[in-house]
Parts: C-alpha cells; sequence; structure tokens
C-alpha cells in the first residue's frame, strides 16, 4: 500500500477530488494548509506600511492505493491539478505499513 500526499491548489480540490472519485478512489482527506515553496509569497500593501506574506494557502489531499494503482492515481491528480504556473504543488509518495479499519477489523488491502 501507498499514501499519496498532494499539496494543491484550493481552487483545485473540485477537479481532484473528482477525477479520483471517477477512478474508484473515494476514500480521502482534504486538510487546508500553509506553505512556503518556489512561490516565495507576495507583498501585501496595508495603510502604505509593505508586509510580505509568505506562507500561502494550499490544500492537503491524502489518499491511501494500492501499490498496482500507484501510477495511474498520480497521474490523474496531476492531470487535475495542472495550471502549467508556479505554485500548482507536490505529489509525495510513502510505504504505508498497515491500515485497519475500526468497524470492523479488517488490515491491509481490505481495510482501503
Amino acid at each position: 500500500m501507498k499514501r499519496i500526499e498532494a499539496i494543491i491548489r484550493p481552487d483545485k480540490v473540485s477537479e481532484v477530488c473528482t477525477a479520483l472519485d471517477n477512478a474508484g478512489h473515494s476514500g480521502l482527506t482534504v486538510t487546508p494548509v500553509e506553505v512556503q515553496g518556489e512561490q516565495k509569497g507576495w507583498v501585501n500593501y496595508v495603510r502604505g506600511m509593505s508586509h510580505t506574506v509568505n506562507l500561502l494557502n494550499k490544500v492537503r489531499i491524502e489518499v491511501v492505493v494500492k501499490d498496482n494503482d500507484l501510477e495511474p492515481i498520480l497521474k490523474k491528480i496531476r492531470d487535475a491539478a495542472l495550471t502549467g504556473e508556479a505554485g500548482d504543488g507536490s505529489l509525495f509518495v510513502n510505504e504505508l505499513a498497515d491500515a485497519v479499519r475500526i468497524r470492523t477489523g479488517e488490515s491491509g488491502i481490505e481495510a482501503i
């Protein structure tokens, strides 16, 4: 099992969720996050004073997939989140040792 963590633009969440749902992966976690990356933020002017905003609003989507579903799901997320501009986000993949469904006690692949 693999856990995919996607950090994407907030306006792309709906497209990514729809792409995952269409691929049969409706189970996911969505969390608002603030990040600092290559965009380096922006400068805000309030009452003539400049204030640099280094942290930008993004959304983290986490989904657990079977090993053989990894590449197709990564492609679907990338295609749905892509704008071609700086700040599109990042994808991270982690090995997942185990999963347990609390309600039924199922573990491993059956739990996802």
